[in-house]
């Protein structure tokens, strides 16, 4: 049975790979075809050459800081080992197996020294930014993840090195917790765009990207060596003219009308933001 399923799963994982293939070299070669630049710029120099929306006012945004972000489910403190690393140790080992993993470019850890050791030098990064993701409820570390690839001068920041434990897959702390990062890097910093990259072999990140409202730009190719093995990496981003119907999705579905008495939702997040300024929770 569960053969049958991951068989299935994984036909349909390749069909949508070779399509976003083909969709990333339609895009590419589209944007290339002089006519469609011309139809596509919203602004012409003194030259006819089409150009960018003119931006003014715009200045570099600040950089992120090492602050407390406080949700519902959950709060984001900054990473500090010696305060986390056990409790994330305890949180990791719940998959015993190791294949939460694959897709990582370190780990798994064969113990807790090693991972403490790992937590160190995450916490002392300034570029990538660690957050630990608390549980409010237990008040207990089961994840982490980061802002990188900070560029302050245009604006643009990627959210990444996203582990999750078993504690907190599935959810309401895995939305929350990626909704409090993209509202702070929106609403309180001003950046103009939100990265989410990963290995275009890894379907569930895929999915949860598409998930959380990210828009799929393509496929960089061989773009990265990592544990010994090509790394062709998909591309999505978020930029900050989507945000607003991208967080009342998100404020919805986070609202405690959209669970029932199991903890389980009653309209899906694409839903919620596909609705639109009409409420859609019943």
């Amino acid at each position: 049975m569960h053969e049958s399923i991951g068989h299935t799963w994984h036909l349909k994982f390749i069909l949508i790979w070779h399509f976003s293939q083909c969709h990333a070299q339609f895009t590419v070669q589209s944007v290339c075809n002089p006519k469609d630049l011309f139809r596509m710029a919203s602004t012409l120099n003194a030259y006819q050459q089409p150009v960018g929306s003119p931006l003014p006012g715009w200045s570099p945004r600040p950089r992120p800081a090492r602050d407390t972000i406080e949700g519902r489910y959950c709060r984001l403190e900054p990473l500090d080992a010696a305060r986390h690393a056990a409790q994330l140790h305890a949180a990791y080992a719940k998959d015993s197996g190791g294949r939460n993993w694959t897709y990582m470019t370190v780990g798994p850890f064969a113990d807790e020294a090693s991972y403490r050791a790992h937590c160190e030098q995450a916490a002392a990064s300034t570029d990538p930014l660690h957050f630990t993701v608390i549980d409010q409820r237990t008040d207990k570390a089961v994840g982490t993840l980061a802002l990188m690839r900070i560029d302050p001068a245009n604006g643009v920041v990627e959210v990444g090195h996203v582990t999750f434990s078993p504690l907190l897959q599935r959810t309401p702390i895995s939305t929350e917790a990626q909704y409090l990062l993209m509202k702070y890097v929106f609403a309180d910093l001003g950046y103009r765009r939100y990265e989410w990259k990963c290995d275009s072999l890894n379907g569930p990140s895929r999915q949860a990207a598409a998930r959380l409202g990210f828009t799929f730009e393509g496929i960089f190719r061989q773009a990265i060596v990592y544990k010994g093995r090509n790394r062709d990496t998909a591309w999505f981003s978020i930029v900050d003219s989507e945000w607003p119907t991208i967080k009342t999705g998100f404020e919805r579905w986070l609202a405690a009308a959209n669970f029932d008495a199991q903890g389980v939702q009653r309209v899906s997040l694409t839903q919620l933001r596909a609705a639109g300024p009409v409420a859609a929770l019943a």
